[in-house]
C-alpha cells in the first residue's frame, strides 16, 4: 500500500519566496495587479507586507454597558446606514450597529465616502469616545471593517490591520496572508549571525514574522515589529559605517598643522565672538583635518546659525598649510552671496576669494582656470562649474559643499576626487534630530550648530484666518511704506479644477492690480528659465522689487536683509520644516520681521501650525514634523539609491537604532568585507536589498 503523500511538504516544495504572487492560491492575475500597487510582486513580498496597526479585540465592551463620556471598543453588525446632510453643508455618514446586548448609533462627520465601503451586514470593530447626542452616539477614532466575518470568531483576538488599496481590503489581505503563512514561514532563513541576534535582544526572523501576522497580544506584535525594524536599521548602519570607512581611508600625505596664522587673524578681526556650538564644531573639524585620515563630515545647522564662518576657518587652515580650498554652492546666486560674505571677512587678512561660475565670460574663465591650476594657495567659491572636467586644481586640500542635498552624489564625489583626496565638509540648513542625522548620514561624521548667534531678533509668527485677509494686506502695505520688502508664497503655480487653492500666477496678477497696485510686484516660480529666476532674485536683493510673489522655489534662497515680511497662503499644504525654511528668508537684517500664515485650516492643521508658531528652534520643528508627517516629507524627494525604512522609525526606535549602530560597527571591525562564512547571510541580504552594497563590499 502506497503511503499517503505529505500535502504540505509537496506545496512547500513548489512555493519559493521569489515566486510571482499571482501563482499563490487565491490570488490570480487580477488580484496580483492590485497587490503590485502595494509593492507586492512575489510570495516573499506578501510575507513581509506587515500590518501598520493592530486592533485589540480581546477586550471588547458590550454595547449595553456603553455610557456617554466613556472611551470604548465595541464590535457590532451594521443594521442600517445612510448620509445625513447638515445646514452648514457638512455631510455625515451614520450607521447603527448591533451586538447581542443592544444597538448603538455611530457617526463619521465629513466622511460620506464611507457609504461606498461599509455595507449592511458588515461587522465593524470600533474604538472611540461615546457622547450624548439625541441618545448615545459613538464617534470612532479607529475602525476595522471585518466584512461578513462572524463577530464571535474575531472577538478575543488581536486583529492585524494591513495597508490596503482600492479593490483589495485590509480584511482580504489578512485572510490571504493567514492562508499562506504556515507554508511561507519555513522558507525564511535566519540571516543574522548568532552573536548579533543574541546581542540585539530581538526574536529570530521566523518567530518575528509570526508575531507580526498572528500575534497573541499587542505586546507580542510589537516584539515582532522590533525585529523587522532592527533589521532595517542594522543593514543601513552597516552600509553607512562601511561607506564611512571607505571615504576616510588613510590618505596620501595631507596632515594639516594648526599654524594659527590666518585663522587667528580671522578670529581677531571678526566683529562678533563664535557661539559655543560654532567653537565645538570647529574643534571637531580641525581635529579631522590634522589627523592622518580624510575628513568626511556633515555640518548641520539651523537657519542663520553661522555655517559659512565655520567653513571659512576650515578653508583658512588649508590655505595656511599651502593648499587650495573650494566652497561650492548649488546656485549662482548663493555662490555670489558667499563671495560677498567671504570678501568682507577676508579683507582684513589681505585676501580676495576667486569666483568660478557658469556665467563668467571666456576671458574671465580662462584667468580663473589659470589661477586654480597654479599650486598657489587660494579660496575658490563657485557652483557645479568647480567639478566640471575642464577644471583643474593645482593643490586642492579642502572642499566645503553648501546645501549638500541639492547636489547629486556624483557632484559631491567629483569635487572630492579633485586634488590629493581633499578633506570634505558637507553643509546642510535642514535641521534634523541627531539620532536621525546619524541614520540618514551615517556614512558621515556629524557636527551640529544648535545655537543662534547673539543679537538676532526673534521673528514674530502669527496664524490668521481668511476673515483677517484685509488687515494682513494693510499691515504688509504699511511695512512697504517704511521701505521694507515682502515675500508672498503660494503652494501651486497655476489654479486647477481639482483644487480650490490660490495660485502664484493668478494671485500675482490680482495683488499687482489690487492691494499693491502702487508697488513693484514680481513673480517667481520653478517653471521660469533659470536666467529669468536669477535676474528676478537679483532685482529683489538690490531693492528694485517691493513684493515677490513666489512658490517654494525661494525655500533655499539668498539673504535679503531688507525683507521683513513672509506671508504664506494655504499654510496647511506645507510641512513644518518647509515653513521653517521659508521663515528663514526674513529676519536677516536689524529690523523687526514677521511671518504670517493666512487661511482657514482644520483643527488638526491648526494644532500643527501652532507648534510652528510657538518656536524658532528648527530641531524642535523637525521633530514635530517627523512625528506628524513622517520622514518623506522632511527630506522631500528621496535621493536615488538611498535605503528607506518601511518598518523602522529612527526617532521612535532611538535605542534600537543605537544598538544597531554599535553591532554593525563591531561586525565590521571583525570582518570589514563580510567575507567570513558566518556572515554570508548578512552579505546576501545586503546585496539583494541595497545596490550600494556591491561597490562597498566588493561582492558579486
Amino acid at each position: 500500500m502506497t503511503p499517503p503523500r505529505d500535502r504540505r511538504s509537496e506545496t512547500q516544495a513548489r512555493i519559493a519566496l521569489d515566486m510571482p504572487v499571482q501563482f499563490l492560491k487565491g490570488v490570480g492575475e487580477r488580484r496580483a495587479q492590485l497587490l503590485r500597487r502595494l509593492g507586492i510582486a512575489t510570495a516573499g513580498d506578501l510575507l513581509f507586507h506587515v500590518p501598520h496597526r493592530y486592533e485589540d479585540a480581546s477586550t471588547i465592551n458590550a454595547i449595553s454597558d456603553v455610557e456617554p463620556g466613556m472611551d470604548v471598543t465595541i464590535m457590532g453588525r451594521v443594521i442600517s446606514k445612510g448620509i445625513l446632510p447638515t445646514r452648514k453643508g457638512l455631510r455625515i455618514f451614520q450607521a447603527v450597529v448591533k451586538d447581542a446586548t443592544g444597538m448603538l448609533e455611530v457617526s463619521w462627520p465629513g466622511q460620506p465616502f464611507l457609504d461606498r465601503t461599509i455595507e449592511k451586514g458588515d461587522v465593524l470593530l470600533l474604538t472611540g469616545p461615546c457622547r450624548f447626542y439625541h441618545g448615545r452616539q459613538l464617534q470612532p477614532r479607529e475602525f476595522v471593517n471585518l466584512g461578513g466575518e462572524d463577530s464571535g470568531s474575531a472577538a478575543g483576538r488581536v486583529l492585524s490591520v494591513y495597508p490596503a488599496t482600492e479593490g483589495m481590503s485590509a480584511k482580504q489581505i489578512r485572510v490571504l496572508i493567514d492562508q499562506h503563512l504556515d507554508v511561507l514561514l519555513p522558507l525564511v532563513e535566519e540571516h543574522l549571525p548568532p552573536d548579533v541576534l543574541a546581542a540585539s535582544g530581538v526574536p529570530g526572523i521566523r518567530e518575528a514574522l509570526r508575531q507580526v501576522h498572528r500575534p497573541d497580544s499587542v505586546d507580542e506584535a510589537e516584539r515582532g515589529r522590533d525585529r523587522l525594524a532592527f533589521d532595517e536599521l542594522f543593514f543601513v548602519q552597516l552600509l553607512h559605517r562601511r561607506a564611512n570607512a571607505v571615504a576616510r581611508a588613510p590618505r596620501r600625505g595631507i596632515v594639516f598643522e594648526s599654524r594659527r596664522t590666518l585663522t587667528t587673524g580671522l578670529r581677531e578681526s571678526l566683529p562678533f565672538t563664535l557661539t559655543g556650538a560654532q567653537a565645538r564644531a570647529l574643534r571637531e573639524i580641525v581635529g579631522d583635518m590634522c589627523s592622518p585620515r580624510r575628513m568626511h563630515r556633515l555640518l548641520q545647522g539651523d537657519v542663520g546659525s553661522g555655517k559659512t564662518v565655520v567653513a571659512l576657518f576650515a578653508a583658512l587652515l588649508a590655505v595656511e598649510n599651502g593648499y587650495q580650498a573650494a566652497i561650492m554652492a548649488p546656485t549662482e546666486l548663493l555662490a555670489e552671496q558667499h563671495l560677498r560674505t567671504l570678501t568682507r571677512m577676508l579683507e582684513p587678512l589681505g585676501m580676495q576669494p576667486l569666483l568660478l561660475s557658469g556665467s563668467l565670460g571666456a576671458a574671465e574663465r580662462r584667468a580663473a582656470d589659470a589661477r586654480l591650476a597654479d599650486a598657489a594657495p587660494l579660496i575658490a567659491v563657485g557652483t557645479h562649474a568647480l567639478v566640471q572636467e575642464g577644471t583643474r586644481f593645482g593643490r586642492l586640500g579642502f572642499a566645503a559643499i553648501d546645501e549638500q542635498h541639492r547636489f547629486g552624489v556624483e557632484h559631491r564625489a567629483a569635487l572630492g576626487a579633485k586634488g590629493e583626496d581633499p578633506d570634505v565638509l558637507l553643509m546642510s540648513a535642514t535641521p534634523i534630530p541627531r539620532s536621525l542625522a546619524l541614520t540618514m548620514y551615517g556614512d558621515l561624521d556629524v557636527s551640529i550648530l544648535d545655537e543662534r548667534p547673539p543679537g538676532r531678533k526673534p521673528i514674530t509668527t502669527a496664524l490668521r484666518p481668511e476673515s483677517g485677509r484685509e488687515r494682513v494686506m494693510q499691515f504688509i502695505d504699511s511695512q512697504l511704506a517704511k521701505g521694507r520688502q515682502a515675500y508672498v508664497v503660494y503652494p501651486v503655480i497655476e489654479e486647477s479644477e481639482k483644487t480650490d487653492l490660490k495660485a502664484a500666477t493668478t494671485m500675482h496678477a490680482a495683488l499687482a492690480a489690487g492691494v499693491f497696485a502702487g508697488r513693484r510686484v514680481a513673480l517667481l516660480h520653478g517653471r521660469l528659465p533659470g536666467e529669468a529666476r536669477d535676474a528676478t532674485m537679483r532685482a529683489f536683493r538690490d531693492g528694485e522689487i517691493d513684493v515677490l510673489v513666489a512658490t517654494t522655489v525661494i525655500e533655499v534662497g539668498i539673504d535679503v536683509a531688507n525683507a521683513t515680511v513672509m506671508l504664506v497662503e494655504h499654510p496647511e499644504r506645507f510641512g513644518l520644516s518647509q515653513l521653517h525654511q521659508l521663515r528663514g528668508r526674513v529676519g536677516r537684517g536689524a529690523e523687526e520681521s514677521y511671518c504670517i500664515l493666512l487661511g482657514d485650516v482644520g483643527q488638526e492643521a491648526h494644532e500643527r501650525l501652532a507648534i510652528f508658531a510657538s518656536t524658532e528652534d528648527g530641531f524642535e520643528i523637525a521633530r514635530a514634523d517627523l512625528r506628524l508627517r513622517g520622514m518623506g516629507d522632511l527630506f522631500g524627494q528621496k535621493q536615488s539609491g538611498d535605503p528607506t525604512f518601511r518598518v523602522a522609525d529612527p526617532l521612535r526606535d532611538e535605542a534600537l537604532n543605537e544598538r544597531a549602530r554599535q553591532l554593525a560597527q563591531q561586525l565590521l571591525d571583525r570582518d570589514p568585507e563580510l567575507s567570513l562564512p558566518p556572515h554570508e547571510g548578512v552579505r546576501r541580504v545586503l546585496v539583494e536589498r541595497y545596490a550600494r552594497a556591491l561597490e562597498l563590499f566588493r561582492v558579486g
